[in-house]
């Protein structure tokens, strides 16, 4: 084989990866799947093309047939190899969220999104009596936790859209399940940089939370759950704390 050969070979299957990464990422936010059809518009590929991407990916596990409407979603492999990824983010931001729970005096949850809700992978407990904690491997709702509304306020709309149904379930009488009211809140979390679940998602327990973000651009939300007897009147001092933590995150990510 010539020089010219090998470069073409190359070239093709550095653009084959290319192509199959653009439908991964596509299925990620379609948590429901979509039709070989649909990812072709997607992904404005040759429908052909898709199919014969998306066979090599079901073969690997990296995708796997949707039940839903005939088509495909992501894979019980992707899973897998985020976890991989999730317990290294867990060691390398644990340091952060000692820190944040020590200035505080609070528990502090790290979660992530995952098929639609917030996972809780990683949690300091703070030494109260009262407590407002969740097992990590705890999944919550997205549209009434602050972890939630954090992670969703960091994601196109158009994927927000996708993640949430036109009535959101009430679990509280705070609840927000009005999208558009939920909406114009996470216009507000852009804005600020900060969530909040008021006694939205259980009663008599509130939060805070911020999104930050890794090398590789993976989201994951940073909390502080309370009792709202400690939360009414020391929301100031939770913000400043956690806004400083991502902050630092950040910078360590940069």
């Amino acid at each position: 084989m010539n020089d010219i050969d090998q470069n073409q070979n190359k070239t093709s299957g550095i653009q084959v990866i290319t192509r199959a990464a653009k439908i991964l990422r596509t299925l990620r936010e379609h948590p429901k799947g979509l039709s070989l059809s649909q990812i072709s518009n997607e992904v404005d590929l040759a429908r052909s093309t898709v199919q014969r991407i998306v066979a090599a990916l079901e073969q690997e596990n990296l995708v796997t047939a949707a039940s839903t409407n005939s088509g495909f979603r992501l894979g019980p492999e992707i899973a897998r190899l985020a976890g991989a990824v999730h317990t290294d983010l867990r060691e390398e931001l644990r340091p952060f969220l000692i820190q944040l729970s020590t200035m505080i005096n609070e528990t502090v949850d790290l979660s992530i999104l995952d098929n639609g809700k917030v996972l809780f992978v990683d949690q300091i407990i703070a030494a109260h009596p009262l407590q407002a904690t969740s097992q990590p491997g705890a999944s919550f709702p997205l549209h009434c936790t602050a972890n939630g509304k954090a992670i969703l306020a960091s994601l196109p709309i158009t994927e927000v859209e996708n993640l949430l149904p036109e009535q959101l379930k009430r679990y509280t009488d705070k609840t927000i399940t009005n999208r558009d009211e939920l909406m114009k809140e996470l216009d507000v979390v852009r804005k600020e940089g900060v969530s909040f679940s008021r006694e939205e998602h259980i009663e008599g327990v509130c939060a805070v939370g911020a999104v930050v973000v890794d090398r590789m651009e993976n989201r994951s939300a940073i909390s502080i759950p309370l009792p709202s007897t400690r939360f009414y009147g020391n929301e100031e001092k939770l913000v400043s704390a956690l806004i400083k933590t991502c902050q630092n995150i950040n910078r360590h990510f940069a």
